[in-house]
């Protein structure tokens, strides 16, 4: 009986214990330049949670033709895949998705330039 106990008790603590990630809190400042895009009605961010491939965050636009986003991320991931998009149409069409590799600090800010595949 008392071997029995013991497996169990050891089987419990290896299930618990050696199948968790460690997380760390991320937080991701996307910039985009669209200078030369014309008809801009929204410019948004898609992509892996607490983003959405379905539906836009929307990003605010400030100086120099630059929209922002900055997104808080809980996660065991050293990166972040995504993709902009401009009046609900993504960039980079069939292609690979952007990725956005954490700081190590916490902080990452990311500026690219929309990508339109002909």
């Amino acid at each position: 009986m008392k071997n029995y106990i013991m497996i169990s008790l050891l089987s419990v603590f290896f299930v618990t214990t050696s199948c968790v990630q460690k997380t760390a809190h991320q937080k991701v400042v996307f910039n985009l330049d669209v200078k030369g895009i014309k008809n801009i009605k929204k410019v948004g961010l898609r992509g892996e949670k607490p983003l959405g491939w379905n539906f836009d965050t929307e990003m605010k636009l400030g100086k120099d033709s630059i929209y922002s986003a900055t997104i808080d991320f809980e996660t065991g991931y050293k990166f972040v895949q995504y993709k902009f998009t401009i009046n609900e149409e993504f960039e980079l069409k069939d292609k690979e998705n952007r990725r956005a590799y954490f700081n190590s600090k916490g902080i990452t800010t990311v500026l690219k330039k929309f990508e339109i595949v002909k």
